[in-house]
């Protein structure tokens, strides 16, 4: 995925530490994982109301049961109406 200028893999401390920390940095954010990037992809996509399916197919999940379960508190609608039913 990240290769270096050979083409060779480039090794995740070289990523972390020379490429992702200083971008990071630079744009002002606090310090995080790369992979809550990824958290934050799948969050964006759901919030803007795209397909679970095509969610769960981007981030390569088994099933799609494990995207809900991992993202469904943020798509709209997910309640299903409970607290209305509640009154």
């Amino acid at each position: 995925m990240f290769p270096t200028m050979t083409g060779t893999t480039m090794s995740g401390t070289n990523l972390l530490g020379r490429h992702f920390k200083p971008l990071l940095t630079m744009a002002g954010l606090p310090a995080i994982r790369l992979h809550d990037l990824r958290h934050t992809c799948a969050t964006i996509l759901l919030m803007a109301g795209k397909h679970p399916k095509y969610v769960q197919e981007l981030l390569g999940h088994a099933s799609i049961n494990i995207t809900l379960d991992t993202y469904s508190h943020v798509i709209e609608g997910m309640d299903g109406g409970l607290a209305d039913a509640m009154e």
